[in-house]
């Protein structure tokens, strides 16, 4: 533990038990200030063998209990930021820097203009070629066929469009996190990249981590939280 003046009496120490894992009341591993001396991060440190996961809610109490923002789970292998204001806890390769942390601060995640971003069937096709409307091989009919495919364009078909629908629905009425299931080949990868783009368009999402073992082996596709990495 590290925290300033904090004195432990032996009577206190003797409460804990053998095994710290398991008391109800413990204390912060490590509390990490900002420049202004305020607590900014709750680190919870759990050992090897365990899921810092495990300890979300341990650690949130103690975050709330001392005014601090950030959380850190780590058990010396897997290391998670939690920003308690938006998003749920990302992996992260190495402890965040004072810059990282402000850039945390920063990022503000708009639900309503995720909401009402109009997506429509050329939703991926506009990203690929922004005016292929105006080409000729698409002004005739009879040559759309081969001009969509001599440019490799993607259209989202009515049910994806829907599924993207969906989020943006369920987003305007306050959800953060999102599941869309899919049966085998009917296009998830499509309309992840329209979800994807949907998020980072609308600057709710700063990057993208592919899941492919939720998609390849469920048949499900997890969607970015608002205010997560993508």
């Amino acid at each position: 533990m590290l925290e300033p003046n904090t004195k432990i009496t032996e009577s206190q120490i003797n409460d804990l038990g053998e095994d710290f894992e398991k008391v109800s009341k413990g204390f912060i591993d490590f509390l990490l200030l900002d420049m202004d001396g305020r607590p900014l991060i709750v680190l919870e440190a759990k050992s090897e063998g365990k899921n810092p996961l495990a300890a979300k809610e341990q650690a949130r109490r103690y975050a709330r209990e001392q005014n601090a923002r950030f959380v850190i789970l780590s058990n010396g292998n897997i290391h998670y930021l939690w920003d308690l204001k938006q998003g749920n806890p990302s992996v992260i390769t190495k402890f965040p820097s004072p810059d990282a942390i402000k850039d945390h601060h920063k990022f503000q995640p708009d639900a309503d203009r995720l909401a009402n971003e109009v997506v429509e069937r050329d939703y991926i096709a506009l990203t690929q070629m922004p005016g292929y409307a105006s080409e000729a091989g698409w002004k005739s009919e009879a040559e759309q066929p081969a001009f969509i495919e001599k440019n490799k364009l993607r259209f989202l078909r009515d049910y994806q469009r829907k599924a993207v629908h969906a989020v943006q629905r369920a987003a305007k009425k306050g959800a953060v996190r999102f599941l869309f299931e899919m049966a085998t080949g009917t296009g998830k990868t499509l309309t992840s990249a329209a979800i994807i783009k949907l998020f980072l368009k609308t600057g709710n999402a700063r990057r993208v981590l592919p899941h492919a073992r939720t998609v390849a082996e469920t048949g499900g596709a997890a969607v970015p939280g608002l205010g997560d990495d993508a």
